[in-house]
């Protein structure tokens, strides 16, 4: 043990600029570790805000969860589950089940729906309701007629103000201003049930306890009690889907009001820990090619210490302290900085407004010390690295040290079996859709770069029997120095370009697949569009509105659009899946005039309530054409068979399904979602918009609309998430470029002295040092590209329908760093060798 002690001690010491690189490479992965662990924990402790029902002890709704069970080949059965986003109503008769519970002080119907006040937004429910918050009055008093309300703060008692619900206006008088946000308006609750619209059921029940007694006791009372009545979700759902009423109480509060805060955090924690997972492996290649690295350049030490009696167990419980002792100041130091780096994330998902409405993502003081846990795992990964990488050289013998070992066959096997596995993922991309097709492609990407790391000395090779020519022919002396290097040192040129590779390719295919879905969204929204105005209004539009736009001189197409949710559910290598997707809901009557899907089989007007229409990649994955039948549940959980009868093209832009208005409007869309797109004929738009104004009043007249375009719930998220992590992992590559570069250069300045005396100038070696590092760069981006062309390709064609795209300044970004860090990676570290005149040289600069 005091050998072994005093060998990692004075290596430590002699060696502290080569363990600078592995000390650079394992800070950052601390710190990124860190900051994911804070970000997952927090993620994991995330619930709604409790801001409506703050003074309720609890809460019931209906059922905002489907659940679709099916049998994995040889397995038990299992269960996937989903959050739904469009409201589940209780049935109205559960109020007075709550009602008669012991211990319930008042339980109180609420019900929430959009208005339209003064041109702005506004959401409607009943005055009882008010005191769940508590919300009181400032002012006034409590509505007592049907024309009256109160209203939030900023209003005046005594004022008349107009009222839009349903596409309907109605004057009222404000009798009262109440605490909480402007935009609420509370009603009379006869004149809120008539409002809502669904009669027989309300949003939720609010329930206030009595003192003293506990929120858990009186939670199970009420549970009792509904399971005792047999009440459940209103509406029907799928079979095998329970749909009884849920009791919320603590934090769970809020996803009463917050319905999409729920299956959002579920999308983070998952796409979290996804990247993760690819944070883990990366900084696994990484470390282990450092430290490999910086023991390599001390082969000739380690021979040394063989041959003077030090045994290969010596060696490695040596390294393994050299290792830890470096590991440890490092990870600690990356713990630190990850609190930092964790705000800096939750500030830039602030600012992009990428969070959803309502979801809390907490950090309480304890928490602060998850970095301290992935410090831990950080010095295993550099525990494990220094096993891998002490293992050949404790075995080496002198004779071995003094000279570099070629490659083994074994690793060439293992390296040609990975890049086989990677271009099968690529295959299994090209068949995928949706973020299946992404995992695949990002899975193909990493198994081809570590391909790459295990077969870099015959890549290197094989580039220099490529570059050499040039280089001799050229580029004189330094050109031939170069190409000799470069070809002599073979396993050192892998090494250097593994990262390389490993930068361009991951960095490549994650900016890429984004990019090229986004472009070829953005392009089939644009030519989808033909409508030139757009009508909206702020709690809906009137019934009959797309009726009477058509009816306006100058219209030739007026078509009614809505978005909405849906859930399909499918097996996945016999795994139970749930898939949320957002759709749209349209008039069918001259659509193509306004918004062209694309029909490719079927037609688009025979879309009426019990039909649907299937994007051309979702039809063809799930094996239906037109007259065929898709099985799928709406936001609001009920199940439907619909006929197909039509598909369509640009599904990336208009969503993976096309349903009628009316089928959406009747399962929880908000009808203050529609819009009304309306093409008119040339020259007749000014006249067209005033028209429009008139025979509809109150809308929004907007001429250019913006292109009509679906996106998944969580794509600012995932956008920004997915940045942040290219970003980071991108500069952790980067100084893994710079570490394993300037290792090889402090390694090679024993080389450089010896070419200096045997007469080569200072500037020769200059030469010689940028060609090889532009070869390097060269070989490395030519790589790195074709390793994320391969998946790419699969992705964008099998996805997209189209060749990859990657704007130009990424792509610029992408070379001028692999340029910038491959030439100070290889000439820093050789300026101590190139500086000043070598004895025996003379004059002689070059």
């Amino acid at each position: 043990m005091k050998v072994t002690a005093l060998l990692a001690s004075r290596a430590a010491r002699t060696h502290r600029r080569a363990w600078a690189a592995v000390f650079a490479a394992l800070a950052f992965t601390s710190l990124l570790l860190g900051t994911l662990a804070l970000a997952l924990a927090s993620a994991g402790l995330g619930h709604p805000r409790v801001a409506r029902y703050a003074a309720a002890a609890l809460v019931v709704t209906g059922d905002q969860n489907t659940r679709f069970t099916a049998t994995p080949w040889g397995s038990e059965p299992r269960t996937a589950e989903a959050g739904l986003t469009e409201r589940v109503r209780v049935p109205a008769a559960a109020l007075g089940v709550v009602r008669r519970v012991p211990g319930v002080r008042a339980a109180v119907a609420d019900e929430v729906f959009p208005a339209g006040r003064d041109g702005r937004a506004a959401v409607g429910r009943p005055w009882s309701a008010a005191r769940l918050a508590p919300w009181a009055l400032r002012d006034g008093r409590a509505p007592r007629r049907a024309q009256e309300v109160v209203a939030g703060g900023g209003a005046r008692v005594g004022a008349r103000t107009v009222l839009r619900v349903g596409g309907a206006d109605t004057a009222y008088t404000v009798v009262g201003v109440a605490g909480g946000p402007r935009t609420a308006v509370y009603f009379t609750d006869g004149e809120a049930r008539r409002l809502a619209g669904h009669p027989g059921s309300v949003d939720a029940i609010g329930v206030l306890a009595r003192p003293g007694v506990a929120t858990e006791e009186l939670s199970a009372r009420v549970r009792a009690a509904l399971d005792a009545a047999g009440a459940r979700s209103v509406g029907p759902r799928a079979d095998g889907d329970a749909a009884g009423l849920s009791v919320l109480t603590g934090n769970g509060r809020g996803g009463a009001e917050f319905l999409d805060a729920g299956p959002a955090r579920a999308g983070l924690l998952e796409l979290l820990a996804s990247v993760a997972a690819t944070v883990v492996l990366i900084a696994l290649l990484v470390v282990s090619s450092t430290v490999v690295q910086a023991l390599r350049q001390r082969a000739g030490e380690l021979g040394l210490l063989r041959a003077v009696g030090a045994t290969p167990g010596q060696l490695r419980r040596a390294v393994g302290k050299e290792v830890g002792r470096v590991a440890a100041g490092a990870a600690s130091v990356g713990a630190v900085g990850a609190l930092p780096a964790y705000l800096a994330l939750r500030g830039v998902l602030d600012a992009r407004g990428a969070l959803p409405a309502g979801l809390e993502l907490p950090l309480p003081p304890w928490l602060w010390a998850a970095p301290l846990v992935t410090a831990g795992v950080t010095i295993l990964v550099a525990r494990f690295a220094a096993v891998l990488a002490g293992a050949g050289g404790a075995k080496l013998r002198p004779a071995e040290a003094l000279r570099e070992a070629a490659p083994g066959t074994p690793r060439k096997v293992t390296g040609l079996v990975l890049l086989l596995v990677g271009v099968s993922s690529a295959g299994t991309a090209a068949l995928q859709s949706g973020a299946a097709a992404g995992n695949a492609a990002g899975a193909a990407a990493v198994t081809m770069v570590s391909a790459c790391a295990l077969l870099g000395p015959w890549i290197a090779d094989g580039a220099m029997r490529v570059l050499g020519a040039p280089l001799r022919r050229y580029c004189g002396p330094a050109g031939q120095l170069a190409a000799a290097n470069c070809r002599v040192a073979a396993r050192r040129s892998g090494a250097a370009l593994t990262p390389v590779v490993l930068v361009t390719a991951f960095v490549g295919v994650q900016l890429s697949a984004g990019a090229t879905l986004t472009h070829a969204g953005a392009t089939q929204a644009r030519e989808a569009l033909r409508a030139g105005l757009v009508v909206r209004a702020d709690g809906g539009l009137p019934e009959g509105a797309v009726e009477r736009i058509r009816g306006v001189p100058g219209v030739r197409a007026a078509t009614g659009v809505v978005r909405g949710t849906v859930v399909l559910a499918r097996r996945e290598t016999g795994e139970p899946r749930l898939d949320r997707l957002p759709v749209l809901g349209v008039t069918p009557q001259r659509l193509t005039r306004t918004l062209d899907p694309g029909v490719r089989e079927g037609s688009i007007r025979e879309l009426l309530p019990g039909t649907v229409a299937v994007g051309a990649d979702l039809a063809r994955s799930l094996d239906v054409r037109p007259g065929g039948t898709v099985t799928l549940r709406f936001g609001d959980g009920a199940p439907a068979r619909l006929r197909v009868v039509a598909t369509y093209e640009r599904s990336l832009a208009l969503g993976d399904f096309l349903f009628s208005r009316d089928e959406l409007l009747r399962h929880g869309a908000l009808p203050d979602r529609e819009r009304v797109l309306v093409t008119v004929a040339p020259g007749d738009v000014r006249a067209a918009r005033a028209a429009l104004a008139a025979v509809v009043p109150g809308v929004r007249v907007e001429t250019s609309p913006a292109p009509v375009r679906v996106a998944a719930e969580d794509q600012a998220l995932g956008e920004v998430v997915t940045v942040a992590a290219v970003s980071a992992i991108g500069g952790f590559t980067v100084i893994a470029v710079l570490s394993t570069l300037s290792l090889i250069g402090f390694g090679r300045r024993p080389e450089l002295r010896l070419l200096r005396l045997a007469g080569a100038g200072r500037g020769q070696l200059r030469r010689m040092l940028r060609l090889e590092a532009a070869a390097t760069a060269l070989t490395g981006l030519a790589v790195g590209a074709a390793v994320a062309s391969v998946p790419l390709l699969a992705f964008s064609l099998g996805v997209a329908r189209t060749v990859p795209y990657l704007p130009v300044a990424p792509a610029a970004l992408i070379v001028a760093v692999v340029a910038v860090t491959t030439g100070a990676g290889t000439l820093l570290p050789a300026r101590a060798a190139l500086r000043g005149r070598h004895p025996g040289r003379g004059a002689a600069g070059g």
